[in-house]
C-alpha cells in the first residue's frame, strides 16, 4: 500500500463522449472519503479525434493522472493505445480500465467482473446450475458477460440479436460453448435456461421492451437486466410478475469500479448499501 503523502498525489478519472451523466465520479468519491484518501477522481470529457492525445499524456505522466476509467466511445481505442492489455482485454478487444506501472500503460477491462461480482453479491447461489445462459443483445456489453459466464463454467450460452450476424460473430469470437439465434428463438432458447440476461437498450430510460415469457426457464431461474435506469426496468417487472427471481444491474456499475480504484488509490474499496442508497438517490434526482 502506498504511503499518505503518495496517495495524496494521486489522481483519476473517467472519460468518454459524453460523460456528464456518469455515475463514477460519484462512486470513487465516496470510496476516497470513506477510506480518508487524499486523491481526486473525475470525469473529462474527451472527444474521439482527442483520444489518442489524451492517452499519450497519461502515458507520459504529463496529465498527472494514475489511470482511470474508459466508457462509450472509447473502450477499443483505450485497448489499442495501451502498451500491456491483459488477456481479458485482449480477448475482448476493448478496455475500461487504464493504470500505469512502472512506465507502461496497462489496460483491463472489468465489466465482466462487475456483472458477475453483483449476481455473486444480491442473488447469492445463482450459479448453482450453471447449465443453460441465455444473453439478449450482442454489443459491446454483451461481449464481456459472454466472456464471463463462459469462464464461470456455463455449459452453454446462448445469444441472441435482432442482427443474426452480429451474435453468431460473437459465437465465433469466444468459443464453441456459445451459440448464436435470432430473435425470434428466444422462447426457444429460454426453454430450461438457469440464467437471461438483457444487455440491450430495451426499457432504458422508458424506452419499450419486448414481451417475454419466461414460463420456459428452470426452476429457481434468474432474470437480470445491465440496464439500471430505470432500476426495475420493462424486462425486470415482467419477469418478477411472472414469479421469477430477478436482479437489478446497477450493481454491475458498482462492482467494475473496485479494481481501478484498488490499482490507482492502493486500497480495495467495498461495495455497501450505503453507496448503492447513494446512486439511487440520484437515479431519483434525475
Amino acid at each position: 500500500m502506498a504511503d499518505s503523502r503518495e496517495t495524496s498525489l494521486r489522481k483519476a478519472f473517467v472519460c468518454g463522449f459524453p460523460i456528464k451523466h456518469s455515475r463514477s465520479p460519484m462512486i470513487h468519491t465516496h470510496w476516497l472519503k470513506t477510506l480518508g484518501l487524499q486523491g481526486s477522481y473525475q470525469s473529462v470529457e474527451v472527444a474521439p479525434d482527442n483520444f489518442a492525445d489524451f492517452v499519450a499524456a497519461l502515458k507520459s505522466g504529463e496529465s498527472g493522472y494514475r489511470g482511470g476509467n474508459v466508457t462509450i466511445p472509447h473502450k477499443e481505442s483505450a485497448f489499442a493505445l495501451a502498451d500491456d492489455p491483459d488477456e481479458l482485454a485482449r480477448e475482448l478487444g476493448a478496455a475500461n480500465t487504464l493504470y500505469r506501472d512502472d512506465g507502461r500503460l496497462k489496460a483491463t477491462n472489468t465489466d465482466g467482473y462487475g456483472f458477475l461480482a453483483n449476481l455473486d453479491q444480491r442473488a447469492q447461489g445463482w450459479d448453482g446450475q450453471r447449465q443453460r445462459a441465455v444473453v439478449l443483445g450482442a454489443g459491446g456489453a454483451s461481449r464481456a458477460i459472454l466472456q464471463a459466464l463462459r469462464d464461470r463454467g456455463f455449459a452453454e450460452i446462448h445469444v441472441l440479436n435482432r442482427t443474426l450476424l452480429r451474435a453468431q460473430e460473437l459465437a465465433d469470437r469466444f468459443g464453441e460453448k456459445i451459440h448464436a439465434a435470432p430473435i425470434e428463438a428466444l422462447t426457444e432458447r429460454l426453454s430450461g435456461a438457469d440464467l437471461f440476461v438483457n444487455t440491450t437498450s430495451l426499457g432504458m430510460d422508458g424506452a419499450e421492451a419486448i414481451d417475454i415469457d419466461f414460463a420456459p426457464m428452470a426452476e429457481g431461474a434468474l432474470v437480470t437486466d445491465i440496464v439500471y435506469a430505470p432500476l426495475i426496468t420493462p424486462i425486470l417487472a415482467m419477469a418478477r410478475d411472472q414469479g421469477r427471481s430477478i436482479c437489478d444491474g446497477l450493481g454491475m456499475l458498482l462492482h467494475q469500479a473496485v479494481p481501478g480504484f484498488e490499482k490507482w488509490f492502493g486500497q480495495r474499496p467495498q461495495v455497501t448499501d450505503e453507496l448503492r442508497d447513494l446512486v439511487i438517490s440520484d437515479l431519483e434526482r434525475h
